[in-house]
């Protein structure tokens, strides 16, 4: 009779571990992985807004202007002298500045 008694108290005590796994999950889901979906998103659609002209910030922290455009690479001039033209990854942008329409 006692080995049927625990055999149920062992089932019902699963049931709240099975509960708290699930918060866990639902917790990590809404502060976690929904917050760098956003942001992927955010990142995605400023970097298909790019034009050139576009001021940019890298993720190394140069400021430089847009001068030509393809698939996943831009060139990026950085300076006044307009002798400093460097191609890198879109990835590398970090912020995009649009230009004053004036």
């Amino acid at each position: 009779m006692s080995i049927l008694l625990n055999e149920a108290a062992g089932t019902v005590s699963s049931l709240p571990m099975l509960i708290s796994l699930a918060v866990l999950f639902i917790f990590m889901y809404f502060f976690m992985i929904r917050p760098q979906q956003k942001e992927t998103k955010r990142k995605n659609v400023m970097l298909a807004g790019l034009a050139v002209g576009d001021t940019v910030l890298t993720t190394s922290g140069f400021y430089g202007v847009l001068i030509d455009i393809t698939d996943d690479t831009v060139i990026v001039e950085f300076g006044s002298n307009k002798n400093c033209r460097i191609p890198m990854q879109k990835d590398a942008i970090a912020v995009v500045e649009k230009p004053d329409a004036e």
